[in-house]
């Protein structure tokens, strides 16, 4: 008997999830767990394993369609075997449909809204099985309502889920789009005109010109909820950075002397992260209004430590968080984040792997950056941007008081702030904790490496 291979709840939030690449073709014989397609929602990117081993009998969706939650996307059965009908594409509202229908008159008349509002927008002319049963099969009530309210028809909009089904998401984008023509006769087609979007302050600049040579592509998921993310931040937060020079000479024995035997002992490199999540959570312990949020005129201070670590891959950022970072020691520390980076260019995350960071750090310094201005990741305060890690020559002073130039491996870190909530002095107060915690710890964990 085949077996169905359903899109994932891949979070409490999630409703769907948008089909990115397959990853093998119908007849491949696949194994159990083996990757079969991407998906990408608005939290994360991730491989879905078979849930079965066979043969891919049938794909029910497509690179680029948006798939409710606990859909069928694709069967797996033995060689040879006939993959079962696709329900219809009404079939997930049926119980919708018969609730409508079954709400007496009075009940439709006694609503306040207006009455076009109340009825689905009246379907056009067509022959039976056509375009008109269509829209009216592959829509649900919200999204036929929504249509009646903005005097939209169904037939002029692209239905993104499976069969051509017309989802809220594509009849609110439908409606919210400046367009050349918003509806037409079934069978016309409706092309978007290129219409400026005037900014709030009604300046606008527009991206291109006519005759420009350009090429555009649709962002991923992951890039609008970073853009949008980080638009929301810079409206939100007083944004101010400090910048400190921190001297890591004695992370750098302590790292140098122990990281051969740590490879060894635990499978994984000891790298400068680590050390500086611990001096983080340190650091946070005794600043707390740095692991806080700003609830209109309330603080709300964290119990958690839980430090968000940005992760650049190809196709755009994720921020895994190390829970309870302040009860890891050196060795918890560096498997956690090894292993949260890994899984998240591998797209083996979990969306609740991104979920309740109090405090982010973000390292630009692995590809040269001096020092960076970060923006903050709501709803947090702060976030710490390490610059590279280099030689340099600084001043040292001696027990006698005399000064020389000595060569040390520095960095450039950059904190940056909510001035709603943090002044200058409680940045200052947290990064002097780090820059002791860096000169004055011992490490002695690592004394057994």
């Amino acid at each position: 008997m085949a077996t169905e291979v359903l899109m994932p709840q891949m979070g409490e939030s999630i409703a769907e999830g948008t089909i990115t690449r397959w990853l093998v073709k119908v007849g491949d014989t696949v194994e159990r767990d083996q990757p079969l397609f991407e998906i990408s929602t608005d939290k994360v990117d991730a491989e879905i394993p078979s849930p079965a081993a066979g043969v891919l009998l049938e794909m029910r969706g497509n690179e680029g369609d948006t798939v409710a939650v606990n859909e069928v996307v694709a069967m797996i059965g033995e060689a040879g075997e006939s993959a079962p009908p696709a329900p219809t594409a009404a079939a997930p509202d049926a119980g919708e449909v018969e609730k409508e229908a079954a709400q007496p008159a009075a009940s439709v008349a006694a609503s306040p809204e207006p009455a076009a509002a109340a009825q689905p927008a009246p379907a056009p002319p067509s022959a039976p099985g056509g375009e008109a049963e269509r829209v009216r099969t592959a829509s649900s009530p919200v999204v036929r309502k929504i249509a009646a309210e903005h005097g939209v028809d169904l037939a002029a909009v692209a239905g993104s889920g499976i069969h051509g089904r017309v989802t809220k998401k594509d009849i609110l984008a439908f409606v919210d789009a400046p367009s050349a023509q918003k509806a037409g006769p079934s069978g016309t087609e409706i092309v978007a005109a290129p219409v400026e979007r005037p900014a709030p302050t009604g300046f606008y600049v527009a991206p291109f010109t006519e005759g420009e040579r350009v090429e555009i592509e649709p962002m991923s998921k992951i890039r609008q909820i970073t853009s949008a993310h980080m638009t929301y931040s810079k409206a939100t937060s007083a944004h101010v950075t400090t910048v400190f020079h921190m001297d890591l000479s004695k992370v750098h024995r302590a790292r140098e002397r122990a990281k051969a035997g740590f490879l060894r002992a635990n499978g994984t490199k000891l790298t400068y992260m680590p050390f500086i999540f611990k001096a983080v959570a340190s650091a946070l312990k005794a600043n707390p209004k740095l692991n806080a949020a700003v609830d209109g005129t309330n603080i709300v201070y964290k119990k958690d430590i839980n430090i968000g670590m940005a992760v650049a891959l190809d196709w755009g950022l994720l921020v895994p968080v190390l829970r309870n970072a302040d009860e890891l020691n050196l060795t918890g520390l560096a498997r956690s984040a090894n292993d949260l980076a890994d899984r998240a260019r591998s797209k083996k995350l979990s969306p609740d792997e991104l979920k309740g960071g109090t405090f982010t750090i973000t390292n630009p310094g692995v590809f040269g950056t001096l020092f960076g201005t970060p923006i903050i990741n709501q709803p947090q305060v702060a976030i710490l941007g390490l610059g590279t890690i280099e030689k340099r020559p600084v001043v040292a002073t001696d027990g006698d008081g005399n000064d020389s130039i000595v060569i040390k491996p520095m960095s450039y870190f950059a904190i940056t702030y909510d001035h709603r909530l943090v002044d200058g002095a409680d940045a200052d107060h947290f990064m002097n904790n780090l820059k002791r915690t860096f000169l004055e710890e011992s490490w002695s964990e690592l004394d057994a490496f």
